[in-house]
């Protein structure tokens, strides 16, 4: 991976960042049979998400980025460096994801920044989705390593710093039955945060009994924590035994968990790496 090698000698923690993201994922990959293209398919959006978060990186030492979008969308190297992520995503990506991503890569400018504005500001469509979390996540990287609080509008159950959704959960310390620590991870900028393990983030429900988990046996890392009162879920990876685990990367391995909690009528708040 020549790429790797030449993006980590930067010393940049953002690009080291989505760098361990991709060997992860390409290290999975080699070894899961069910979950194997969308891991290789995550590791070239990590990949591309790298030489993003290096350009913008180069371009804020120079002229800094304030944290206001339609301000720093504006800046010479913005759309450039962004559009390595919607050129990997029109070349590799599923037919979901690479369509659109074909018509956003012709896309002028104006109408390019536009989208990734009207994300920014909360103004969420399905189609556009996605695609605008994937190319602004290294923006949204970059802002959280450089201590910028972005413009963005918060809400409860929401990242602390830049307002996205979650996209998984991790449980770190002691195993669950001893009362191990929940931490969200933010889909946007990648925070993890604290966060009661007997509270849904998505409508608040609090009364145990309405918050079941689910697992399967041959996935132990991952546990699926469900809410009857939204039909909600957020899948949750346990870090107890293994550091080497990444939240946004492992629970991939699960996908037959999505499938089946689709099944049973509940619905992802937020979709993983994989679109999914």
């Amino acid at each position: 991976m020549k790429t790797t090698r030449s993006l980590e000698r930067s010393g940049s923690p953002v690009v080291s960042a989505f760098e361990s993201r991709a060997r992860r994922a390409a290290e999975l990959a080699e070894r899961s049979r069910s979950a194997r293209e969308p891991l290789r398919f995550v590791a070239g959006l990590c990949e591309a998400q790298a030489r993003a978060a290096a350009a913008l990186e180069q371009a804020h030492r120079s002229v800094p980025f304030v944290g206001h979008l339609e301000q720093d969308l504006t800046h010479p190297v913005f759309l450039g460096a962004v559009g390595e992520v919607v050129r990997f995503l029109a070349a590799a990506g599923p037919p979901a994801l690479s369509e659109p991503a074909l018509v956003r890569a012709a896309e002028d400018a104006t109408t390019a920044a536009t989208r990734l504005a009207v994300f920014w500001n909360g103004d969420r469509t399905a189609a556009d989705d996605f695609l605008s979390r994937a190319l602004l996540r290294p923006y949204a990287e970059l802002l959280r390593h450089r201590t910028l609080s972005p413009e963005r509008r918060h809400a409860r159950g929401c990242c602390p710093f830049c307002g996205g959704l979650p996209s998984v959960s991790c449980r770190r310390g002691a195993s669950e039955s001893d009362g191990a620590s929940r931490f969200l991870v933010c889909a946007l900028c990648g925070l993890e945060w604290p966060f009661s393990r007997i509270l849904c983030p998505s409508c608040f429900e609090s009364d145990p009994k309405k918050l079941p988990s689910f697992s399967d046996p041959s996935l132990r890392s991952a546990s699926l924590d469900a809410c009857e009162t939204c039909r909600g879920y957020l899948k949750s990876i346990d870090l107890s035994d293994d550091g080497r685990r990444i939240p946004e990367i492992d629970e991939l391995e699960s996908i037959a968990l999505d499938l089946w909690a689709q099944e049973q009528g509940f619905a992802r708040r937020e979709p993983g790496l994989a679109g999914l």
